[in-house]
């Protein structure tokens, strides 16, 4: 049974860190939200760790750019992990070959240039389609215009040659402000609808937990710690938390925010009770909105 809860300090003397998803719990893209600023302070106030981990297929470093860019503080976190970091790992391993084709935005570029000290010295070429051994996706090239059937030829192509994508963002959509926008995710899951294979290094696969529990053990010296997942993603987010066997906190009022009643701010319990049950999945505790 999944417990209504009224903030993360009433939960707070039960873990030593967070893992808090970004967009739907901490922004909106747009602009932080100040109750959840002001909460995850709080939890590092107490001394305990703010790791947030996010499917943004950009590496770290862009991520914090883009945090202090809508004006997210520093002080509200300890540690950033994303799939565009765990996503780069496998890229370097050589996992699909060194002449690659990338699907994606020019703001997404960071990923073949910003490059974490310690993934291996693995030469990329970036190439056509045509020429190419495997298959980068970041997102779409403009998602404020594009959908998944303009892709559609592309992932045919990809099909036919026998290529492999490596989904850099499992997430299918996200809200911008008011706009719901398609993410890597949705043209990965169309192509394995037609049969192609796709690999994926976000949130809810391993890869991106494993980094994470490396990277909090190397700031906190800490090999054990008692975590809590956040986040408004219930097949990322919290199927993730559950699938790594720590506890997870459902921040309703995100992008699933229309199926429990009108007002964002007060969940119907029983709505929630019926679409968790209908998910087949029961966070430990759900939220309306990080608090």
């Amino acid at each position: 049974m999944t417990d209504l809860i009224p903030s993360l300090a009433s939960v707070a003397d039960d873990y030593d860190a967070v893992f808090c998803d970004l967009w739907g719990c901490l922004h909106n893209g747009q602009t932080p939200f100040p109750a959840a600023v002001a909460a995850l302070r709080a939890f590092r106030a107490q001394g305990k760790t703010v790791l947030l981990l996010t499917n943004s297929p950009r590496p770290k470093g862009s991520v914090i750019a883009q945090l202090a860019r809508i004006g997210v503080p520093t002080d509200a976190w300890d540690e950033i992990v994303s799939s565009g970091d765990a996503t780069q790992y496998a890229l370097l391993s050589g996992l699909v070959g060194n002449r690659v084709h990338h699907i994606g935005a020019a703001k997404d570029e960071t990923f073949f240039t910003d490059l974490p000290a310690d993934a291996p010295a693995f030469p990329i070429i970036r190439v056509p389609l045509t020429e190419a051994e495997g298959v980068v996706c970041t997102g779409l090239k403009d998602d404020l215009t594009e959908t998944v059937e303009d892709y559609r030829a592309t992932l045919l192509m990809m099909k036919t040659m026998g290529l492999t994508m490596l989904c850099a963002n499992p997430d299918l959509i996200v809200d911008l402000g008011e706009r719901r926008l398609y993410c890597a995710g949705a043209l990965a899951q169309e192509y394995e609808s037609m049969g192609g294979a796709a690999l994926y290094y976000g949130k809810p696969h391993p890869p991106i937990y494993d980094l994470a529990r490396r990277r909090l053990a190397a700031l906190t010296g800490q090999d054990e710690a008692r975590i809590l997942a956040i986040g408004d993603g219930i097949g990322t987010d919290i199927q993730g938390g559950i699938g790594e066997g720590i506890d997870t906190l459902f921040v309703t009022a995100g992008i699933a925010a229309g199926e429990f009643g009108p007002d964002p701010a007060r969940p119907d319990p029983a709505r929630l009770r019926a679409w968790l049950e209908a998910q087949q999945l029961s966070p430990t505790y759900a939220i309306p909105f990080l608090a």
